[in-house]
């Protein structure tokens, strides 16, 4: 056994959540606690000498594919998941290499990236530990200590979820409650030890469950979607999970799903033993925008009205932040349904009001107006205020429509999945996104009036929303094309992969098998459009036709950001901003720009602000860490107003919430960059910095 690895050993032992060795402090939860606020109490890095920090140890962990994991520390070992699925185990002081666990020795095979975190879970006495991850749909359990997979776990290691999973669940007593990423909604709790399940919440409800009534008659047999993709936080105490949703699919376009859809766009409270549901409340109804609630709730302790109030916050992709009171799920402020545009779509029955909260304010501009007009030079200027008068912005909840629109807020947020930190001042911190996007709707016919062949409506609502409508995909956005994928997969490897999901794409595992077959025979080249860039010879005539041809029917035309003729944000800036939210009293504490573009600066423009994805920390120290932008650096912030204290250049950027620790004395501070967000360059490499020795 090498000198390294013998020590972690001890300290994993002696260690254990911190109980012996009182010099040592454990980052044991994804986004540091099962809270999801994303604090610690370490003060050893404060304002004061922040200024010192320095790079202590850097591991490269050989991926580079959107690197976005928030590492766990658990008795002097730091746990950080790769973006091809593999598990490594370090020592948290100095970066040596422990073990590596890779799922290409299992069944699955290799994984996908995005992958944010990992699951650790110890028995009360102290004895027992795991780790879970996910991978290409099944979920394993890993020794901490060893590396193995625990053979005992569910069939020879793992459990068939049946959905992509890519961020971790939350424990507790001995159950793991997770969501997923794809296939019918639901939350379901494990047995830690067995993989047995212990409960099921049904998102898209049964008859006879609540909410039921706000979906077409049966709809759970053919419905999908509704998965809480983005995380649980959990009330230990009360025994209380806090679950946030998707969106219902398809996600633009809701003919077949008439009615608010429950719980799609929800935040929940379950039982954390029985599954059972406490309380709800729904934040999109209908949603037809891709509005998926993007963050896990966020608990945290504020004094609202002269009392003390154990409050839960979420986060929208709108830039609006609702906050309740955990356990009964009153709102703290009054929320208001108020008007929204309807939709001319043939069919559809967009749902004519929206929720606002009157407090706190929105954190961003919530409509495009001619005063939004980018100013980064006279050119740019008209050219963004003539787009904006021909393709008007109608704020958060645009109608759908075979009209271009500008669709601000954008379909990345706002808030995304990066999440919000909260101190016990009840204080929240959040980074947000101002950047517009384009919003078209299309008919689901040919250009000439002629009906689609099987499988290709069915593409163009689940699948041309990200690979393109001509199968083309979008490098932009990094979405794989799909013309001649028969020359690089088999058919059993892409109906394989559409029913596990893969990296951003969802596991459709429970789609009708009809369905999915017309869907590949289109896709494979046997019923491709006229005009697409085909081999015409390959495209035999079709046999039948699609019966959903006799009505109109629309796709979403695709994800476009809206950039200026130089690639920045078509907007004035700033295009991403760091806010402190006072939520004792519902007002903004203050808001900063976050980021910038070097190449602007020396033009005399001032900080602009970035795309920004990954969340702050906040500590006892006085300081929020944040990396999230677009310009490889890694800043910290006074958490009291905002001043920007220090800076540090990454390697890439770090699309990824840090995590902070004390190893051997020293507290460290982590973060992932991974880059790939942004257009910008991947890597695949941790970054600790600590204060000199």
């Amino acid at each position: 056994m090498n000198a390294p690895y013998k020590f972690a050993l001890i300290i994993v032992s002696c260690c254990w959540l911190n109980t012996a060795c009182g010099q040592d402090t454990d980052w044991p939860e994804y986004l540091g606690g099962k809270e999801r606020d994303l604090y610690s109490s370490l003060e050893q890095i404060n304002r004061g000498n922040v200024s010192q920090l320095k790079v202590a140890w850097t591991y490269e962990t050989g991926n580079a594919a959107e690197y976005q994991a928030n590492n766990l520390m658990v008795g002097g070992v730091l746990y950080t998941p790769t973006a091809t699925r593999k598990v490594i185990a370090l020592d948290a002081a100095t970066g040596a290499e422990l073990w590596q666990w890779d799922p290409a020795n299992e069944h699955t095979g290799a994984g996908s990236p995005r992958q944010r975190g990992l699951v650790h879970w110890g028995s009360e006495t102290g004895g027992e530990q795991r780790l879970f991850t996910g991978v290409n749909g099944f979920l394993f359990a890993i020794d901490p200590m060893t590396g193995k997979t625990i053979r005992e776990f569910g069939e020879n290691g793992s459990i068939n979820l049946g959905s992509g999973l890519n961020t971790p669940g939350v424990t507790y007593k001995d159950l793991l409650i997770v969501g997923g990423l794809g296939g019918k909604g639901a939350v379901r709790a494990f047995d830690v030890r067995t993989g047995e399940r212990r409960w099921i919440f049904h998102l898209i409800p049964r008859p006879g469950e609540v909410g039921y009534d706000t979906w077409p008659e049966d709809a759970y047999r053919t419905a999908t979607g509704a998965m809480p993709w983005c995380g649980q936080s959990l009330d230990e105490e009360r025994g209380i999970v806090y679950i946030a949703t998707k969106t219902a699919e398809p996600d633009f376009y809701g003919a077949d799903r008439h009615g608010k859809n429950l719980f799609a766009n929800c935040i929940l409270a379950l039982n954390a033993v029985t599954g059972e549901r406490i309380w709800h409340f729904q934040i999109v109804h209908h949603d037809l925008l891709d509005k998926d609630l993007p963050c896990p709730p966020v608990l945290l302790t504020v004094n609202h009205d002269g009392k003390k109030i154990d409050a839960v916050a979420q986060g929208t992709k709108h830039g609006l932040l609702f906050v309740f009171d955990r356990v009964t799920g009153e709102p703290l402020w009054p929320i208001e349904e108020r008007p929204v545009p309807q939709s001319d779509l043939f069919g559809e029955q967009a749902w004519p009001t929206q929720p606002f909260p009157t407090k706190p304010p929105p954190l961003m501009r919530q409509r495009y107006t001619d005063e939004d007009a980018s100013n980064i030079s006279p050119a740019t200027h008209q050219k963004t205020l003539d787009r904006i008068r021909a393709a008007k912005n109608f704020g958060p909840f645009p109608a759908p429509s075979l009209n271009e629109t500008v669709m601000f807020p954008g379909f990345d947020g706002g808030m995304e999945w990066g999440g919000g930190a909260a101190d016990p001042d009840g204080i929240y911190y959040v980074n947000v996104n101002e950047m517009p996007w384009l919003l078209q709707m299309i008919e689901t016919r040919h250009t000439d009036g002629s009906k689609l062949m099987p499988g290709e409506r069915d593409y163009m609502l689940y699948c041309g929303v990200c690979h393109g409508l001509d199968l083309k995909g979008n490098l932009e956005l990094q979405f794989p094309p799909l013309l001649d994928i028969d020359k690089r997969k088999t058919r059993a490897e892409i109906e394989l992969q559409t029913r596990q999901g893969k990296g951003r794409m969802p596991a459709y595992g429970d789609m009708p098998e009809a369905q999915r077959s017309a869907i590949l025979d289109y896709v494979l080249n046997k019923g491709a459009p006229k005009n697409a860039d085909r081999d015409e010879s390959k495209t035999p005539e079709p046999a039948t036709v699609d019966p959903n041809n006799e009505r109109p029917t629309y796709a979403f035309g695709g994800f476009r950001r809206w950039l200026d003729d130089e690639g920045y944000p078509a907007i004035k800036p700033p295009w991403g901003t760091l806010n402190a939210v006072d939520l004792n009293s519902g007002e903004i504490k203050w808001s900063v720009v976050l980021g910038e573009y070097p190449e602007l600066t020396a033009r005399g423009i001032p900080p602009t602000g970035t795309e920004n994805y990954g969340g702050p920390l906040v500590t006892a120290g006085g300081l929020i860490f944040i990396g999230a932008t677009a310009d490889e650096t890694f800043r910290a912030f006074n958490k009291d107003t905002g001043e920007l204290l220090w800076k540090a250049r990454l390697p890439f950027s770090g699309n990824a919430s840090p995590s902070t620790y004390m190893a051997d004395g020293r507290q460290f501070v982590v973060i992932s960059a991974g880059g790939g967000k942004s257009g910008r360059p991947r890597g695949g490499t941790i970054v600790a910095f600590a204060l000199p020795e």
